[in-house]
């Protein structure tokens, strides 16, 4: 079953917060951190598939603070109007309303809580991790991770990426494996950057599947 709620950050920005929920008690809470192309279907799937496997999984409209209803295909014009939306966030506000929607899956389900980003989420699933307090987070081709790299998490981290990606140079990666020794992170061969999404040319069904065989696994272990 799904809905959208709003929920209201530390500064009190109000923000659409996609919910899916599981058919039975919710194992645990888990926020869904879009890319860069808002909480469009692709988002939406990843949260109806975590909660058909336990989770009260919702996602959050980051890009309510610039843009309400935000969602967007990625290619063509929907993909230069993402960036252009990109170029106006900021951070640590983002990671205000994931904080947001981490007090909120707290809140009803009374269990532990995590993050799982895609691409820009992936940062931020990252930087959740560092300056937020999920109790795990699982990061997919999180762009610019390396100028982080010396942020420490302060729970327990899982990282995928595509060896094909040339959006993330793999040097970024090996200062975050440097830095944090303890840090998962997986690697896929035949992958491109945003090999997770059906919607994308670059789809990558084998890397997919294992990719969230891994994510389930670690999500389970930390939170359930």
């Amino acid at each position: 079953m799904s809905e959208s709620v709003i929920v209201k950050a530390a500064d009190g920005h109000e923000l659409d917060v996609y919910v899916a929920r599981p058919a039975g008690a919710p194992i645990a809470g888990l926020v869904v951190i879009q890319e860069i192309f808002g909480v469009n279907k692709h988002i939406r799937s990843v949260a109806d598939g975590y909660a058909r496997d336990g989770f009260l999984a919702v996602a959050p409209a980051l890009f309510d603070r610039v843009e309400k209803g935000v969602e967007l295909t990625y290619e063509g014009e929907d993909r230069q109007r993402a960036m252009a939306l990109l170029q106006k966030m900021d951070v640590s506000t983002a990671l205000q309303d994931v904080d947001a929607a981490l007090a909120f899956v707290r809140q009803q389900t009374g269990r532990k809580a995590g993050v799982i980003g895609y691409c820009y989420g992936g940062l931020l699933a990252w930087l959740s991790a560092a300056r937020l307090h999920p109790d795990a987070a699982v990061g997919y081709y999180a762009g610019g991770i390396g100028n982080f790299a010396a942020e420490s998490p302060k729970a327990p981290v899982q990282l995928h990426f595509g060896k094909l990606d040339t959006h993330i140079p793999a040097e970024q990666v090996a200062k975050v494996s440097a830095a944090h020794p303890e840090v998962e992170i997986h690697w896929y061969q035949d992958a491109e950057h945003g090999f997770n999404c059906e919607m994308r040319s670059a789809y990558h069904p084998a890397s997919a599947a294992l990719a969230r065989s891994r994510a389930l696994a670690f999500l389970k272990q930390h939170l359930a």
